[in-house]
């Protein structure tokens, strides 16, 4: 089953002081911190913050190609998480089919912001996710939970890199 999930902001891990992308349920209370390069970090940025850029970046051409194609992103999903490394698959309609394109949830989350559809997780990986940060330093788990929940809108301003 997939859980509809919206960004609620991109930040630094005080601790390993790496990008997060911090995903939470659109009905619900759930949270899924998802880390990521400081590269795709700041493409996802970009787009938060609605910059502008001269050219268009890599996520800007995919979209761009997308439309030339006249196909249509239905959705993006988190599918699966591995050893700490999440997967996910774009969705597409082109011609009346329907294609699946594995991707790196980094570049499907800047491309679902940059086409505005919507962003799902499989319950399954919530689960994973919980049950891999349970197993984890109890200290640090503690740490990083009470950060996350403890976040405002101020906490996910700008992002800096």
């Amino acid at each position: 089953m997939e859980v509809e999930m919206k960004i609620r902001g991109l930040m630094m891990d005080p601790i390993t002081n790496m990008p997060i992308v911090i995903l939470k349920e659109s009905c619900g209370g759930n949270v899924l911190p998802i880390w990521v390069g400081v590269y795709e970090a700041n493409a996802i940025a970009l787009e938060i913050e609605k910059v502008v850029t001269p050219r268009p970046m890599t996520h800007d051409l995919l979209k761009n190609v997308l439309v030339g194609l006249n196909a249509h992103v239905h959705k993006i999903v988190v599918t699966n998480i591995k050893d700490d490394t999440f997967y996910a698959v774009i969705w597409l309609e082109r011609d009346g089919t329907l294609i699946s394109i594995d991707s790196r949830p980094s570049d499907a989350l800047a491309l679902a912001l940059r086409i505005d559809c919507p962003i799902f997780v499989e319950d399954e990986v919530l689960k994973c996710s919980k049950s891999q940060s349970n197993n984890q330093d109890r200290i640090n788990n503690e740490e990083l939970k009470r950060w996350l929940e403890n976040l405002n809108d101020e906490d996910l301003g700008k992002y800096k890199m």
